[in-house]
């Protein structure tokens, strides 16, 4: 049966909570109607796995583990690395922005990364990986791959949490963490007054001055999976990037296309909404006729998020 995620339906923020309060989603409404409430997950904003990527997990059968899905494992296979039993971590080269009272990441989408430019920055700080036993490979611009005991159990934040946010909040104080804070530190002190940054900045592009580690663990069996949900993510950019009017565009587009859709689907289709706190599934069920007429308040749900 068809199963939706989708991620960043609501946000914390007030900005963006005022602006869901004011969406109109009657195909939403209408499908709400029709469903039985399904499993949840997530309950605060500060877990290191958003809800969409837990409830993605438990839809595929992976363990629904907070910052312990192994992601990275199955990208790496998909990007043709060959993982074996080992445990992967992704790295993903991004720019940090240094604040009066913190440092914050900016969405690594926006360096403008291409694959030369990235294969050579990879190759630049490779060698300070392989000195502590890492196994590098690379996949895409913005994803890398690190090999590692260490990475076998090492709970760590999501992109998604840590995009726009103080970043040091996103570390867990965990003996293994310490040595990602050195490397990126000595990451930082390499690429300050590199060539390869200097090049970017006489561009006009960003600095590549750090990196972050996510989604680590040992690739899950494949025959524990099942068939993977299709995640529409059109609204997880605006709200990152705090962009109501576009976000609430993107609420619009999903209610008259993929939404509507939903409501003509057959008993057994299930719609997750994620947003930062926590997911809801809502399965599409065969209702007696009475209660057929019954309404689901799509801002209530929302807010509930």
């Amino acid at each position: 049966m068809t199963h939706l995620i989708v991620p960043f339906a609501a946000v914390v923020s007030e900005a963006g909570r005022h602006a869901a309060s004011t969406l109109a989603l009657p195909h939403l409404e209408r499908l709400l109607s029709r469903c039985a409430a399904g499993a949840t997950f997530g309950d605060d904003e500060r877990s290191l796995s958003t809800p969409h990527e837990l409830a993605l997990a438990d839809a595929l059968g992976w363990p629904a583990e907070d910052g312990l899905v192994p992601w990275a494992a199955a990208r790496a296979r998909d990007d043709g690395v060959t993982v074996g039993d080992r445990p992967w971590g992704l790295l993903t080269p991004v720019h940090l922005r240094l604040g009066t009272e913190q440092v914050s990441m900016t969405d690594p989408a926006d360096l403008q990364l291409d694959e030369a430019s990235s294969r050579a920055l990879f190759e630049i700080v490779r060698p300070l990986f392989e000195s502590e036993g890492f196994v590098l490979q690379w996949g895409a611009p913005l994803r890398w791959y690190a090999s590692h005991d260490s990475l076998a159990v090492l709970p760590t934040a999501s992109l998604d949490r840590v995009i726009g946010r103080h970043v040091d909040a996103w570390l867990p104080e965990v003996p293994a963490v310490r040595l990602v804070r050195r490397l990126q530190s000595e990451v930082q002190m390499l690429l300050h007054d590199h060539a390869f940054n200097a090049e970017r900045d006489a561009a006009g592009l960003p600095a590549v001055n750090s990196f972050w580690l996510s989604d680590c663990g040992a690739a899950m069996p494949a025959r524990h999976e099942r068939p993977a949900p299709t995640v529409d993510g059109r609204l997880r950019r605006a709200a990152l990037a705090e962009d109501w009017a576009t976000w609430c565009d993107g609420w619009q587009a999903l209610d008259a296309g993929p939404i509507a859709a939903l409501v003509q689907a057959p008993a057994g289709t299930t719609l997750t909404l994620a947003g930062e706190r926590r997911s809801a599934s809502f399965t599409r069920a065969a209702r007696p006729w009475w209660q057929r007429w019954r309404r689901v308040s799509a801002s209530g749900v929302l807010e509930s998020l």
